[in-house]
């Protein structure tokens, strides 16, 4: 699918709603605008941004900070760039 929009003279878009329903954006929400440019020409596709619930989980929890509160894992990140910048 391929759709057009124009760039207004405030430089903005509107995104049709063909291209929201196929990427179920609602308002409010954030899109990406990914880049590529290693071809002639730059190719930018547009993707929807994953919200923080779904990305939870999606990095990976190093063994030693496993089981730990928040709290610790703050103190402990606290702690590691104190001893960085003496």
């Amino acid at each position: 699918m391929k759709k057009a929009a124009t760039l207004s003279s405030k430089n903005q878009i509107t995104v049709p709603a063909s291209v929201r329903k196929a990427l179920g954006l609602r308002p409010g929400e954030s899109i990406v605008f990914e880049i590529d440019m290693d071809s002639e020409t730059p190719e930018v596709k547009l993707r929807r941004s994953p919200t923080l619930e779904e990305m939870a989980g999606s990095v990976p929890v190093p063994d030693d900070a496993r089981g730990l509160s928040w709290e610790q894992i703050r103190d402990r990140a606290w702690s590691h760039l104190d001893n960085e910048q003496r």
